[in-house]
């Protein structure tokens, strides 16, 4: 070997050691120098008089994540914002298939930010899944966390420092209202939203056995910084019903007592004092609990006190939830079991509750811890006001009316058919994962149909719509014609109670009260006096029985007998010539 072709290759040996030996410096180096996430909220870095952003929110959850097996964001869907709305779940065996999950776990749902101003969810849950990933507490085995982080998204960049008049922090928080204004929290039957409409696609992904929505309360003044508003165990009924009302709340509340966190029931009272007593509130589908109690999810709302401090709310709601959590793991199979034996039971049944009020021969007494207040003289308007004095709190009994009675129970019919012109109704039964099928061709069936005969309607806007109210029907039999394509929905489904209470036009929240089929209420069709007038009369004549009829309301009815417009109106509509569809409700009962 030449001495020329000996130092080639030590010089080739020397440049590879040097880059081996610069890529190992550059690497510790870097590795010296990775950045870990700071897991330190906004709410702790501020010593609790601050929420976190959406922004913030987010990030957190994304570096979480990252940082951790066993937790992943999704972004699910659009909201009004224009922003998504995300879901984080959390897993100690890092698998995110919710159909294999649901196998052998449970699934908690917890909603925050509905309402963004009250935000002590949002930095409850952030420290909550952080300390579970942590290990500073316990990571649940057989119940896997999800949570929406912030639902409300257009509110909660809508940040403001004001507009929550009756709260006690934090320092600046999210508006009521969403991107369009609307109150999220009366829109899961309806659906007017993106926001609502991803929310029912996460909730029928999900199939949460438990569901937590977390808020603040806006009512009376008393000593505890938590309630709790479960839905209405009646309302939800069965052996499910009464584990929610027996079991699930008072340990709940045990489990609390002995952290010495005192909770009571959602104090539901306006511009008195709750020593008087008061009734639980009813959650009718409009709102989170009573939608996700339409598939036996068992559900309930945090309510802190809006005058407490705003780290003492946070960290009870960081408690409530890690004690709903230790309920969910030891009670697990027994709410499967009871979720699955709802559905089967309710299958069985053939009538159905469809309005409800207080049960006044059932009342439960609340050991309760209030403050005194009275009725005094305004020194702004000289008229009473209500004054509370924190310096004379109490321990007194107090009348809690938490039992509901049903007021009218419908048969439960085998199904319904909806004619396919009715798009909007078939696009929300669809996204509620409703079963359907199609008519192959034109046929004719024998139906119950509705003839709305009365109802009232609010007199004032409420979430974009005038709602109906006080409904009553004139109900009878026909042979009805329905088109190829016209829809069939089977009631015998695990979405029965959504079909009752949506198609169903007397229940409080139907798709008829929320004015989806205001076109029948309004006559398309009507006559000119001085040609009716003239055919009236032929009609009269060539019709005896109608014309007693006419006389006798003449004769009862001194209002109609002095309006000449109201006798010609009364007979047209007994005539061929008035519109078979004016007040027909258009979804028809197949018994």
């Amino acid at each position: 070997m030449n001495n020329s072709h000996y130092l080639h290759k030590k010089q080739h040996l020397t440049c590879f050691v040097f880059s081996i030996l610069t890529v190992l410096t550059w690497s510790c180096s870097s590795n010296s120098n990775h950045h870990v996430p700071d897991f330190t909220t906004q709410f702790e870095k501020s010593k609790g008089l601050e929420t976190a952003t959406y922004n913030e929110t987010i990030a957190f959850y994304e570096n979480l994540a990252s940082a951790f097996s066993e937790v992943k964001i999704d972004s699910i869907g659009d909201t009004d914002s224009g922003k998504p709305l995300h879901i984080i779940t959390l897993n100690p065996d890092a698998n995110f298939n919710y159909s294999e999950i649901r196998t052998s776990k449970r699934i908690l749902l917890i909603n925050n930010g509905i309402h963004p101003g009250e935000s002590d969810g949002i930095d409850a849950t952030m420290m909550l899944f952080r300390d579970i990933v942590q290990g500073k507490i316990s990571m649940p085995k057989s119940t896997v966390l999800v949570t929406i982080p912030i639902y409300n998204v257009g509110g909660s960049l809508n940040r403001n420092s004001s507009t929550r008049t009756n709260q006690n922090g934090p320092e600046s928080y999210g508006f009521r209202g969403n991107a369009r204004n609307f109150d999220l929290n009366r829109d899961f039957i309806k659906s007017d939203t993106k926001n609502a409409r991803t929310f029912a696609k996460i909730f029928h992904l999900l199939k949460p056995d438990v569901f937590i929505d977390n808020h603040v309360s806006n009512g009376a003044d008393y000593q505890y910084t938590l309630t709790h508003l479960f839905t209405q165990h009646n309302k939800l009924g069965g052996e499910l019903g009464d584990f929610l009302h027996t079991k699930m709340m008072p340990q709940l509340e045990q489990k609390l007592a002995k952290k010495e966190w005192d909770i009571t029931p959602y104090v539901n009272v306006f511009n008195r004092t709750p020593e008087e007593g008061f009734s639980q509130f009813m959650d009718s589908p409009r709102y989170s609990t009573g939608y996700t109690t339409l598939w036996n999810t068992l559900g309930m709302m945090v309510e802190t006190h809006m005058l407490k401090p705003y780290k003492q709310r946070v960290e009870g709601t960081y408690e409530l939830m890690k004690s709903m959590i230790e309920i969910t793991e030891s009670e697990g199979k027994h709410i499967s079991a009871l979720r699955k034996n709802a559905i089967t039971t309710l299958r069985s049944k053939n009538t159905y509750p469809l309005q409800w009020t207080i049960d006044t021969t059932k009342t439960s007494t609340l050991n309760f811890k209030g403050y005194e207040g009275a009725m005094i003289e305004s020194k702004f308007t000289g008229a009473k006001r209500l004054k509370y004095d924190a310096s004379k709190p109490f321990t007194k009994p107090v009348t809690y009316k938490n039992y509901m009675m049903s007021t009218l129970d419908i048969e439960i019919p085998e199904a319904y058919i909806i004619p396919q012109g009715w798009w909007q109704v078939i696009e929300l039964l669809k996204l509620n994962n409703i079963e359907m099928t199609r008519f192959k061709r034109d046929t004719t069936v024998t139906v119950k149909s509705y003839k709305i005969k009365s109802y009232e309607t609010r007199k004032q806007a409420y979430e974009g719509h005038y709602s109906h109210y006080n409904v009553a029907l004139d109900v009878f039999e026909e042979q009805k014609l329905f088109y190829k394509g016209d829809y069939r929905i089977d009631t015998n489904q695990n979405g029965m109670r959504y079909l009752l209470e949506t198609l169903e036009p007397q229940a409080p929240d139907s798709f008829f009260s929320w004015n989806f089929f205001d076109t029948i209420l309004q006559q398309k069709e009507g006559f000119s006096p001085y040609v009716w007038e003239d055919k009236a009369l032929q009609l009269l004549k060539s019709h005896p029985k109608l014309q007693i009829d006419f006389n006798l309301k003449k004769s009862l009815n001194k209002d109609f007998a002095a309006n000449w417009y109201a006798q010609l109106d009364w007979l047209h509509k007994q005539s061929a010539h008035y519109e078979k569809s004016h007040l027909q409700y258009p979804v028809y009962v197949v018994k």
